[in-house]
């Protein structure tokens, strides 16, 4: 090709902006549109909550915001951990409240202080100075609120998954916890089940090699839930279906993204997400509304599509899969797959299985790997776990994991920056599907820490000295 004809191809590809949307290929190919504000890095850090250990509670005194099935279910588990106070309950809907004061009296615990009767009744809990710790299990709108509020009134907050629905409210959340210094942990459960804790310490431990590749999930048939006009207050859930992207990214990112040590020693760079048209959302909306005038305001509208994919490439070229369906019939899956250079392991569907070569390894093996394996957090109080339950006992044994850190003055092992970066998948992928799947860049929220970052480490050294009831 002559230089002439190259020059007028290159002005002519700049005229029609398709070099400055990425026809090379670029990380930086799309700049967002109008979606969110206040998307790029505002400064330097200011504290460094990656490993950041607070000063001791002898007893965690919890108040606790959201007493639907997931509020009132981590009350109940609490309430089996040694050295935790059940300090305050707090609910608009004042017969939730009474629910729960009931079951605790049932269990010999006293009645917790009250906050109900408005929406605006956590408020007054936030700044209550015989709090140390808000747990938050609300709708997703007022996450960011809250959690920003509790820390403020100088108390940690653990908040429920996703942590933030915006860019500019993972931003709240990161620049309130290093000015505070409180923690804020995103309450993603799935970090702590029993199989995704064994591949944590297995990779830890160099059985994969080099991870090069993993993928994550949340596939799970939801349709008739969404639609339950019984089901939760002001059908949030469903209203929160009007917007595309991967709305649910954390219970598939957050385990994998703990083994690839993301925010520690690696940084997702930019990603792309390509989603299906909805094919039956608005169909049972419209159905619904035909016979319940209930539905009228969710008929005619535009909802999420099917099937969400989400590609993610990070700074020393790994690679992360993510999907998200909540709508077409199929059994539930978090895919978490793993993939190194010596071995592969993925759990859905069940049960997890192992391979480091053509085939996955025997049952007699598997038995073997996780004898030889499995953390001693599990080792501890797994068996425990089961017993009180949350999800097959995940749930209590990262109620258990939180309380032993505070107790005993230990990092989390997700700080703010990881409730951050896994919650803004969602608004990142939501620009990459309205722009044609073009690429969209990640932000680090650790503003450049986590190249020095150390990896997390799932260890009881120092603490397993909380016990239960």
């Amino acid at each position: 090709m002559t230089s002439d004809r190259r020059n007028f191809l290159k002005q002519a590809l700049v005229g029609s902006g398709i070099i400055a949307t990425g026809f090379a290929g670029s990380a930086n190919a799309f700049q967002p549109g109008p979606f969110e504000k206040g998307r790029k890095n505002n400064g330097a850090q200011t504290f460094n909550m990656c490993g950041f250990a607070a000063p001791k509670l002898d007893k965690v005194r919890i108040g606790f915001v959201g007493l639907g099935s997931r509020g009132s279910g981590a009350v109940t588990r609490m309430s089996h951990i040694e050295s935790v106070e059940i300090a305050a309950l707090c609910d608009q809907y004042k017969d939730r409240v009474e629910k729960v004061q009931k079951k605790l009296e049932e269990s010999g615990i006293q009645r917790a202080k009250v906050y109900s009767g408005s929406k605006d009744a956590w408020k007054a809990m936030c700044e209550n100075p015989e709090i140390d710790l808000v747990y938050i299990c609300t709708p997703w709108a007022w996450h960011t609120p809250m959690a920003v509020y509790a820390m403020e009134n100088g108390k940690h907050a653990a908040v429920e998954v996703p942590a933030a629905k915006t860019i500019d409210e993972c931003w709240q959340l990161v620049e309130t916890s290093e000015k505070t210094r409180k923690h804020c942990m995103m309450l993603e459960n799935t970090c702590y089940d029993f199989f995704e804790l064994l591949t944590l310490n297995m990779a830890r431990l160099g059985f994969f090699g080099e991870i090069v590749h993993a993928e994550g999930a949340y596939i799970h048939t939801l349709i008739d839930s969404n639609f339950n006009k019984n089901g939760y207050s002001e059908m949030w859930r469903l209203k929160e279906n009007y917007r595309n992207g991967n709305l649910y990214p954390t219970h598939g990112l957050g385990p994998i993204a703990q083994v690839m040590n993301i925010n520690r020693g690696d940084q997702m760079e930019y990603l792309t997400a390509m989603q299906s048209n909805d094919f039956q959302m608005a169909a049972r909306a419209d159905e619904l509304a035909k016979t319940d005038n209930f539905f009228s305001e969710f008929a005619g509208k535009q909802y999420r599509g099917n099937m969400n994919t989400t590609a993610i490439r990070t700074y020393k070229g790994k690679t992360i899969m993510l999907q998200h369906d909540v709508t077409s019939p199929r059994p539930y899956s978090r895919i978490h797959l793993v993939s190194g250079t010596k071995g592969i392991a993925q759990k859905y569907p069940e049960p997890g299985r192992i391979s480091d070569g053509h085939d996955w390894m025997s049952e007699e093996k598997m038995k073997g790997l996780n004898e030889k394996y499995t953390p001693e957090i599990v080792k501890h109080i797994g068996e425990m776990a089961k017993k009180v339950g949350g999800h097959g006992g995940m749930d209590f044994m990262m109620d258990w994991r939180l309380i032993d850190c505070l107790r005993n003055g230990l990092p989390l092992d997700q700080d703010v920056y990881d409730a951050a970066l896994w919650s803004s998948i969602a608004p990142l992928s939501e620009n990459s599907v309205a722009n044609r799947s073009n690429s969209v860049d990640v932000l680090d929220f650790t503003r450049g820490a986590w190249k020095t970052n150390k990896p997390m480490v799932l260890t009881l050294k120092g603490g397993g000295t909380t016990g239960v009831k």
